[in-house]
């Protein structure tokens, strides 16, 4: 199965339209065949948690903390690699800082 700091390629429906297209995203949380994670993009003018190539991405990218979904496992085409424990404390939080905000 999968686990967190998973970085996948998975079949997602973009926000704005029906469209669908294999897109990288990275796993937050995963249970019963759901599976939560943070899209992944290679446009590094957005905000987020960097990514490169030397870590495992196929190009330099950003992990969007502001782009968070539920997704079937039966979306998910394949892993791609894994996040380093760094990497992944580092995403855990900022998104504790960020839900933190929310409620100060």
């Amino acid at each position: 199965m999968y686990k967190a700091g998973d970085v996948i390629l998975a079949q997602i429906q973009f926000t704005d339209t029906f469209e669908i297209k294999k897109r990288p995203s990275v796993i937050l949380f995963e249970e019963f065949d759901n599976v939560i994670v943070a899209g992944i993009t290679s446009n590094l003018r957005m905000e987020g948690i960097s990514l490169s190539k030397d870590e495992g991405a196929i190009k330099d990218s950003i992990i969007k903390l502001n782009y968070i979904f539920t997704i079937s496992t039966k979306m998910i085409v394949k892993k791609l690699f894994s996040l380093s424990i760094t990497k992944k404390k580092l995403l855990y939080q900022e998104l504790t800082n960020r839900l933190s905000e929310l409620i100060n």
